[in-house]
């Protein structure tokens, strides 16, 4: 006898990709990543404003450079 619903039943209900996986803290150890953070790359947030002249890593890192050597031969001037 068929039953109003014909669908085959999942046999398994997929996980949701989206969804956070459930951690358990007991199970982590304390200081695993700590050197790895402490040797790696340093986050800054750039302004808004700042976005069209900076868009990337590498422009704020070439702007930096060079306001580095000029402070560095100002510094060199008044010594």
């Amino acid at each position: 006898m068929n039953s109003h619903n014909d669908a085959p039943e999942p046999d398994v209900v997929e996980a949701d990709p989206l969804e956070p996986r459930k951690l358990d803290p007991a199970r982590g150890v304390r200081g695993k990543y700590f050197s790895r953070a402490q040797e790696g790359t340093n986050v800054v947030l750039i302004a808004p404003d700042l976005l069209e002249t900076f868009p990337d890593s590498e422009s704020v890192n070439r702007a930096l450079r060079t306001l580095k050597e000029i402070a560095d031969r100002t510094a060199r001037r008044a010594s």
